[in-house]
């Protein structure tokens, strides 16, 4: 131990037990603590930056619509959706054909993929499936919570011909217009049933 020089710390009474504090005996662990606080302020900053880039760039709802909401709209049967209150003879639904991706501007229609499902990775292996095909993504994530089956959202009537044809290269089969993603023209909600 270093000698140093008399001072007048020297000078307090022996049965006191203090120690001056430059030759103090450094407390052990005493990294450790300081290493948990600095761990500490680096989650709590990290997570502060999540929540915040979270807020801040609101670009994707990982909302699924729910089936009430196209109920509304009508049941789809002839006899509820007549006015009279009588049956109309059922007529055949229009059927808009695919689009093809060539012919898709992806500047000006977005395609996004998000993972209905607990499987890890799911959008992503689409994503690549859809670009193999022609389709550009432009965004990818995981929906809130799981579905049953994929379907394939599009938010203006116009796109209904992407949306068909990104269902189409997915292997689904529902395609649903719904205003739930108004920040991409068509999303595709990957489901259980979906096989990569």
């Amino acid at each position: 131990m270093a000698k140093h020089p008399r001072d007048r710390f020297d000078e307090v009474p022996g049965d006191l037990h203090r120690v001056g504090a430059h030759r103090a005996v450094a407390r052990r662990g005493r990294g450790w603590v300081v290493f948990a606080w600095c761990a500490l302020a680096v989650g709590v900053l990290v997570g502060a930056g999540v929540v915040y880039l979270g807020v801040a760039n609101d670009s994707f709802q990982f909302v699924s619509p729910t089936s009430d909401e196209t109920a509304e709209a009508g049941s789809g049967t002839p006899a509820d959706d007549a006015t009279d209150g009588t049956a109309s003879p059922a007529t055949p639904a229009e059927t808009v054909a695919p689009a093809d991706p060539a012919s898709v501007d992806p500047d000006v229609t977005t395609i996004t993929v998000l993972n209905g499902t607990t499987t890890s990775g799911l959008a992503s292996r689409a994503s690549l499936a859809l670009a193999e095909t022609g389709w550009t993504v432009a965004g990818q994530g995981n929906a809130d919570g799981t579905v049953p089956s994929t379907i394939v959202y599009y938010a203006d009537a116009a796109d209904e011909a992407v949306a068909r044809g990104v269902a189409r290269d997915l292997g689904a089969t529902r395609v649903e217009l719904s205003d739930a993603f108004p920040d991409s023209s068509v999303t595709a909600v990957l489901g259980a049933d979906y096989a990569p």
